[in-house]
């Protein structure tokens, strides 16, 4: 199993990626991954996203301690899932008082994966906009620039929230995973372009197989995509994929 990811600035954006991404192992046989986008429009939204994956890391190293001494076995993938997303709202709510800060420093999407190489059984939750590509069938969803952030939230009752997202897609048998946030979507011609031809950006980095046999397989895509086609994101891009 190869796992590829990608960030990348969108031409648009001079300062800072609001965007970020994380793969972390759980134990000898699970995998965590997932993509983050601070909200432009609030404050210092690259904290945001980084925040989100930093605490997700540490989630996922409890969890691998969890694993090693038997902890947990019964719990199905989703319980599993659910279980982080309680335990990321819980550390982001002790965070936010224990730094003073803002809601608006705290906004971000989110879409988690997470898979069990041994059950052969996979995950998906999406907060937000972004898109998600398994096996070849791609979703995309969006909130019209307007995301439900989970932020917004942390003082509810997790379980009431959990039970109102509709955005988890379950799946069997991984071939060809991939999770983006929605700067997928933004490809633009920025400059000339070598070839003539023409070329869908999100078939080619979410689908195709070029360079596969490189660990830097999006990357090559991404300036292929550049400098070939003279496509670039004008929105910041985290992206990982995962081919089995």
């Amino acid at each position: 199993m190869n796992i590829y990811s990608a960030l990348q600035i969108g031409d648009y954006h001079l300062n800072n990626c609001e965007d970020f991404l994380i793969t972390k192992s759980i134990g000898s046989h699970k995998i965590l991954c997932a993509v983050m986008d601070g909200c432009s429009t609030a404050m210092e939204s690259q904290f945001a996203s980084v925040l989100t994956g930093k605490i997700l890391r540490k989630i996922a190293l409890g969890k691998s301690y969890e694993d090693m001494y038997g902890q947990n076995l019964e719990d199905t993938l989703e319980e599993e899932l659910k279980d982080i997303l309680k335990q990321l709202f819980n550390e982001m709510a002790v965070v936010k008082n224990t730094l003073l800060l803002d809601e608006k420093e705290l906004l971000t999407t989110l879409i988690i994966l997470l898979y069990d190489q041994k059950e052969h059984q996979g995950i998906v939750l999406c907060i937000g906009d972004g898109l998600v590509c398994i096996n070849g069938n791609i979703t995309e969803f969006e909130d019209g620039n307007k995301p439900d952030y989970f932020a917004y939230h942390l003082k509810e009752d997790f379980e009431d929230w959990y039970q109102n997202q509709t955005r988890i897609i379950i799946f069997d048998y991984l071939q060809d995973v991939s999770i983006a946030t929605d700067g997928i979507g933004t490809f633009s011609k920025v400059k000339k372009a070598d070839e003539e031809e023409s070329i869908h950006p999100v078939e080619y980095l979410c689908i195709d197989h070029e360079y596969y046999d490189s660990d830097e397989m999006l990357f090559r895509k991404l300036k292929k995509l550049e400098h070939g086609y003279g496509l670039k994101p004008t929105d910041d891009l985290a992206l990982i994929r995962i081919i089995k």
